[in-house]
């Protein structure tokens, strides 16, 4: 008889990594989230940072993306039913859209492929106004 996993232990340093989560706006890497804790003072390893965010992924509390050059950033992600987002690759800013033309598409392409339980995430990769906007150091056209 295979025994369930216990569920993971409530820590004090998984509490401010979630904390942590709620307040900053957009995505962030694990390193970025650590080094923000320690400014705080929070004495929490790398390591439990990472896990941590492994592990909200895994409940499906949060979301992690790719950034085309291999960085991943995490966010605290909304419950409210499919969606998929806009990064910008610059300040990991994220937006949550919902994408009803891609839903039908999905649905229609698996069928026609004789695929059932199908998932999908989609991440698009852009700059944000915040990043381009005057100021920015960014050169337009």
């Amino acid at each position: 008889m295979v025994k369930p996993t216990p569920a993971p232990r409530n820590t004090r340093q998984r509490g401010e990594v979630m904390a942590l989560l709620q307040e900053v706006d957009g995505a962030r890497s694990a390193q970025q989230l650590h080094m923000l804790l320690r400014q705080r003072g929070a004495k929490v390893g790398l390591t439990t940072v990472y896990r941590t965010l492994q592990m909200l992924v895994d409940a499906g509390d949060a979301d992690a993306a790719r950034l085309p050059g291999g960085e991943q950033l995490f966010r605290l992600c909304s419950r409210d039913g499919h969606h998929h987002h806009l990064v910008c690759r610059d300040c990991g800013k994220t937006v949550e859209i919902a994408g009803p033309a891609v839903e039908r598409w999905a649905d229609e392409v698996a069928e026609a492929n004789g695929f059932t339980d199908v998932r999908h995430t989609i991440e698009i990769f852009g700059t944000c106004r915040d990043c381009t906007g005057p100021g920015s150091g960014v050169a337009c056209g």
